[in-house]
């Protein structure tokens, strides 16, 4: 019997799926619209269509690998949950009051703060109090609990959220209350502060709380609803969820730890990414997600995708280990408006899946980036290999009517100007992860993916600069293929405030130890024995009087002076890299301990391609493409990807064609495919 492993991503306008064998490597790829009515019917009907190109039987199936984007639709869209807030008396206006900052960004006389996702009439007071150190000060006042689940029983919630003050030192009061509104509120789902966040900082640490219990009914029912359609189908494989860190975990703990998949959705296709930059040995690139609604943009170091646990939801912080992903509103959706003062606007309204682009021909009226495309020559006239036909003078008329005219510009002017306004927008994003930290994007490659990303690609290189470009052998769905190359993986931290330059030993070790062991219990209970298993250390540091903090990687081995004095050390060596400069005389404090548990999963490693031994590629057609407005229109050759073998060399401009994507190859850029199918596009002198 073979073993397949099947990955599905779900975007605003697309569903991918792909379906490998482990055993031999055969990998096969599906594309369907998105069913933003029904995301279940979507994600069944490409699963099927995976199955049957790979000639495979359901019950074949190991794994379902899944990114999705619920939880961050939930907490953006502000999607109706009823949810309470159970907290210690006297803090009942945490999430009120907030950190009186406004953001940067922000007109200070304009600002409106963001809509809390729990009103005040909802959260309730609750007699009890834990010191710093986690000793009872007042005992848990359980009557009062029960008098809040009553009410909140009588109000109807789904969900509870529970965060007393100090609870990361000691969980017990609201290990308590939970038990109690169990009993008060069967069914109803309950989120623990000192579960989702144990750390310091009371906003921050609520509002992570209130969001995991926001999202929970909503991410619950979704994935219940999966896994259910799956069984109907014959498929009874373990559902796996990615993680905002980059790692997957069962369905069931993404369902109690719902906030951590805010991002999941995205962060399939950097870890994708970083396999192929691997193999193409680029491992240091900017990478490029260009769907039909955004574009998500993140820097990779070393093989190592940046990390951040500093980042806005919906306008709420949100303080959990996290890609550190941008994501702007571009993409071949993207809508094209004409401005009053006589501009031109691109993004971030996106028509979508429904109706999508004026092309589709599904209702859509206003012109988009993939019009503009179509009218360009830049795609052919049909997508998913002839399954979807687009219509060119649809685009074409929509084009002319809503912008062209109204603007006093030929056609084709128009529609290089929504491509030049999309890509000048993308690449004030890559600017925004590379130069707004010190880094040139000339030091890195540029790995661009996504349905749309292979077409933006060159341009946004000569935009900034850039020496290299690598698009995957399969861009459009290489989101959904970097499901395969992840890892299930957890994250642990305690608050462990200490000034000094000697924090005890003995509390270290005592702190990671028991960081250690969860970790390892989660492994054991995800089926990854200590062999295959990995669990690494970090801290958060930061000099005396900071209100922030750097996160720095903990030695191995047992815990002694030596090992801090080498955490401190590369505190200070990372502070100075990352804001080119250090205090080596100033105390250093630490403030959070981390523990990181991940386990590989089998998986087959990626094929090589055969060699063309010199043999270049024919061209399958020709078509008139336009790449700039003062040549204009050019015949340019169009090539089918599949043809292209390892050592096949391209000549810009020219075209290539697959079923997932369509990859522009500009003027004065040449191209080569690596020993993997990738294909490595640099600027010709």
């Amino acid at each position: 019997m073979a073993n397949y492993h099947i990955a599905v991503d779900i975007g605003g306008t697309f569903t991918d799926v792909v379906i490998q064998n482990i055993d031999d490597g055969g990998l096969w790829t599906a594309k369907t619209p998105s069913t933003p009515q029904d995301l279940a019917s979507g994600f069944m009907s490409g699963v099927q269509n995976a199955i049957a190109q790979a000639s495979a039987d359901p019950s074949d199936v190991q794994r379902i690998f899944h990114g999705t984007t619920i939880a961050t639709n939930a907490v953006i869209e502000r999607t109706p949950s009823e949810i309470g807030l159970l907290t210690t008396k006297g803090f009942k206006y945490v999430l009120e009051i907030g950190r009186h900052d406004i953001p940067r960004r922000q007109n200070i006389y304009a600002w409106v703060k963001p809509e809390r996702p729990v009103p005040p009439n909802r959260i309730f007071e609750i007699s009890e109090r834990l010191d710093r150190t986690g000793s009872p000060l007042i005992a848990l006042n359980e009557d009062e609990c029960r008098e809040a689940a009553h009410q909140l029983r009588d109000d109807g919630v789904e969900a509870v959220a529970v965060c007393f003050l100090y609870s990361y030192a000691n969980p017990s009061h609201e290990e308590r209350a939970a038990e109690i509104l169990r009993e008060e509120l069967p069914g109803v789902q309950i989120a623990l502060s000192s579960e989702v966040l144990p750390q310091f900082r009371e906003f921050e640490r609520t509002v992570a709380t209130v969001l995991n219990a926001y999202v929970m009914p909503r991410v619950g029912r979704y994935l219940s609803g999966l896994e259910s359609a799956a069984k109907r189908h014959g498929l009874d494989a373990p559902l796996f969820i990615m993680k905002s860190n980059g790692g997957v975990t069962s369905a069931d703990m993404a369902a109690r730890q719902a906030i951590h998949t805010v991002l999941s959705g995205p962060v399939a296709g950097v870890m994708g990414a970083t396999r192929i930059a691997d193999v193409a040995e680029s491992p240091s690139f900017i990478s490029v997600d260009v769907g039909g609604t955004s574009a998500d943009i993140c820097l990779v170091r070393d093989g190592e995708p940046e990390m951040t646990l500093e980042r806005s939801i919906g306008g709420l912080p949100l303080q959990l280990p996290m890609l550190d992903i941008v994501t702007i509103g571009a993409g071949g959706g993207s809508i094209a408006r004409p401005l009053a003062a006589g501009g031109l606007s691109v993004g971030p309204e996106s028509a979508g899946a429904d109706p999508g682009p004026v092309c589709y021909n599904q209702g859509g009226t206003i012109p988009t980036v993939t019009d503009a495309r179509l009218v360009l020559g830049h795609l052919p006239p049909h997508l998913l290999g002839g399954e979807m036909p687009l219509d060119v003078d649809a685009a074409r008329k929509a084009i002319q009517d809503e912008i062209a005219t109204p603007l006093g510009l030929e056609l084709a002017e128009a529609a290089s100007g929504i491509v030049e306004i999309a890509d000048n927008n993308m690449a004030g994003a890559m600017r925004a992860v590379s130069i707004g930290r010190g880094l040139d994007p000339k030091d890195f490659a540029l790995l661009a993916f996504g349905g749309a990303g292979s077409m933006h690609a060159c341009a946004l290189a000569s935009l900034l600069g850039m020496q290299s470009v690598v698009v995957p052998p399969t861009p459009g769905v290489l989101s959904t293929y970097g499901l395969l190359f992840t890892d299930l993986r957890n994250d642990y931290v305690q608050t462990f405030v200490h000034s000094g330059e000697t924090p005890s030993i003995e509390e270290l070790t005592t702190v990671y130890s028991r960081l250690e062991s969860q970790s390892w219990d989660w492994l054991n209970s995800e089926g990854v024995s200590r062999d295959v298993g990995q669990v690494t250390r970090s801290a958060d540091l930061r000099y005396e009087h900071q209100g922030w903090e750097i996160t720095v990687d903990m030695p191995d081995g047992p815990i002694t002076e030596a090992t801090v004095d080498h955490l401190i050390a590369n505190f200070h060596d990372l502070h100075n890299r990352l804001y080119t400069y250090n205090l080596p005389q100033a105390k250093v404090e630490l403030v959070n301990l981390r523990v990181s548990a991940s386990g590989a999963l089998p998986r087959h490693e990626m094929s090589t391609l055969s060699s063309a031994n010199g043999r270049q590629p024919e061209p399958e057609s020709h078509r008139p493409a336009l790449f700039s407005r003062s040549v204009g229109y050019v015949d340019t050759p169009v090539y089918r990807r599949d043809t292209l073998l390892a050592g096949s060399e391209l000549v810009g401009p020219a075209v290539v064609e697959q079923r997932d994507t369509t990859t522009l190859l500009a003027p004065g850029f040449g191209a080569r495919v690596d020993s993997y199918g990738s294909l490595v596009i640099t600027g010709m002198e």
